[in-house]
């Protein structure tokens, strides 16, 4: 099956003269295409589109949205307004391939083997949501820097991109340094001409936005004010981090602009009312104690969803939401089954409500992971972390405290230099040059050094998450109860760690042409 879907993928290659419409047409199967899709939705005519946006190393709070007034984002505002605003979505893992798996598949990391990690692979036993419904009579494909990955869908079996085929032909040649020079909006219309007439669509927009490298002084530029802009509390109030942010935002704004011009030519083609949107980003901020932690800032992301259709708009909704809710969620928009391996829950009862804050009292809590990230460690292990996240309190448990949880700092990493799980750039420069600084030296050793076995924070006291309260005899009970909960949670869900196995550091590592065992 899989092969006979590449060719109605992509007959022609991607550099290929004829459409795939032309395709389709010429080889007889625009009837069976047209007839998968008027079956959708148990006979009521066809399904709605899917449009699936997640940005890369977003915060949650950095969104108009969210109050900060010092960041536009028309676009994302737009979908928030008109459909739900999740105030407390959270990834998979903080990091962009196991994070994106758990999207595509459902499921969390520690079910996906390999696909745990970054530079692994997904392997092809995972049922993945874009091509259940391409096998529905959809018409799949991606435009951006990331759909899955980084890593190589080779050695776990795969042929095909789990989102479909790449749109990537047209490229802009005045991007400034730093940025994907990908011309989104263009690639997009691409999709849409390739599909047959009538024919439901789902397209993944995975932009290369706010993934480093920055370009220094771009926000600034922009005009982005860096004394307006808003960090978490675990980074200097520094103007040198401040810049960064603010260079950060700009990348933000530039991909907010492209999702703005491909949301109007659907409201222009009056295709916008019948497509589930779904905004969100893989992972938070690149800048230090945010990307690959558990803590809010990195595992807390921006996330609204819009389907005119069925949902009442205009609402904000407190309820805990887990990105391996976004595979069901769209599964049951179309009408079709969702396989009973997939551990995420359909968000379609809260969204088809009128409610607003705390519509389902058993989404109470959310439980996040973390295995390997980059190779920053002697033998290349990793730092396995679990969390839970209640709206009073945050726990993490961290199985290897001997470790450095954000890279040696002895060993050079392949990527990112000392301390190789924080993305090198101007915030980190300025941590370690200011680690002894009396005024800094506190947010260096939150930042950059180790960590013990427990963590608990107190998020409505300490909404940044800075003082451990795990060794505190009042909180003693609290601990214990918030522990075994997410035991329980990850025993059911059949986590190794949870019977003392740890497959993560044998796993070998992809690296386009390279990679490392």
């Amino acid at each position: 099956m899989e092969g006979e879907m590449e060719v109605l993928m992509d007959p022609g290659g991607t550099n290929s003269s004829i459409s795939r419409r032309a395709f389709v047409k010429k080889s007889g199967l625009a009837a069976v295409i047209a007839g998968c899709a008027s079956c959708l939705n148990s006979g009521r005519g066809r399904g709605p589109n899917i449009f699936f946006t997640i940005s890369d190393d977003q915060t949650w709070m950095h969104a108009g949205a969210y109050g900060d007034p010092a960041i536009e984002t028309p676009a994302f505002d737009r979908i928030a307004k008109g459909g739900v605003l999740f105030r407390h979505a959270y990834v998979a893992c903080p990091s962009c391939t196991p994070s994106r798996g758990a999207v595509l598949t459902g499921r969390p990391i520690w079910q996906l083997e390999q696909g745990g990690q970054l530079f692994g692979t997904l392997p092809a036993k995972f049922a993945v949501f874009p091509r259940m419904l391409e096998q529905a009579g959809y018409f799949i494909g991606w435009a951006g820097a990331k759909a899955w990955g980084p890593g190589e869908l080779e050695p776990g079996g795969r042929t095909q991109d789990p989102a479909g085929r790449h749109y990537n032909r047209h490229r802009l040649d005045d991007v400034p340094e730093g940025m994907v020079p990908d011309d989104y909006y263009r690639n997009f219309l691409d999709f849409l001409n390739d599909r047959e007439p009538e024919q439901p669509f789902c397209f993944w927009f995975g932009p290369g936005e706010a993934h480093r490298s920055f370009k220094k002084g771009i926000g600034r530029e922009s005009g982005i004010d860096p004394g307006q802009v808003r960090g978490p509390g675990c980074l200097p109030d520094a103007a040198q981090v401040r810049d960064d942010i603010a260079d950060y935002y700009a990348e933000i704004e530039r991909y907010d602009r492209d999702l703005g011009r491909m949301l109007d030519h659907l409201q222009e083609t009056g295709e916008l009312d019948n497509t589930l949107v779904i905004v969100t980003s893989d992972n938070g901020m690149p800048f230090p104690r945010c990307k690959a932690t558990l803590y809010d800032a990195g595992v807390r992301v921006p996330f609204a969803v819009r389907f005119p259709a069925k949902i009442p708009g205009g609402r904000t909704v407190e309820d805990f939401v887990s990105l391996i809710d976004v595979a069901p969620t769209v599964l049951d928009a179309c009408s079709l089954e969702i396989p009973r391996e997939m551990a995420g829950a359909s968000l379609m009862p809260i969204l088809a409500s009128n409610r607003s804050g705390r519509v389902d009292p058993d989404r109470d809590f959310v439980v996040t992971a973390f295995e390997r990230h980059t190779l920053c460690r002697p033998n290349d292990v990793g730092y396995p972390m679990r969390s839970i996240r209640t709206h009073d309190y945050l726990y993490i448990r961290n199985y290897q405290p001997g470790r450095w949880p954000a890279g040696d700092p002895d060993l050079e990493s392949v990527h990112q230099g000392v301390y190789g799980d924080i993305d090198n750039g101007p915030s980190k420069s300025f941590m370690l040059e200011h680690r002894k600084d009396p005024e800094f030296e506190h947010l260096f050793r939150l930042g950059f050094g180790k960590r013990p076995g427990e963590e608990l924070y107190d998020v409505k006291k300490d909404p940044h998450q800075l003082n451990n309260l795990a060794g505190d005899p009042q909180y003693a009970e609290i601990k214990a109860g918030l522990s075994e909960k997410m035991i329980q949670y990850l025993q059911n869900r059949a986590d190794p760690r949870m019977d003392g196995l740890n497959p993560w550091d044998s796993y070998p590592y992809y690296f386009g042409d390279l990679w490392k065992k």
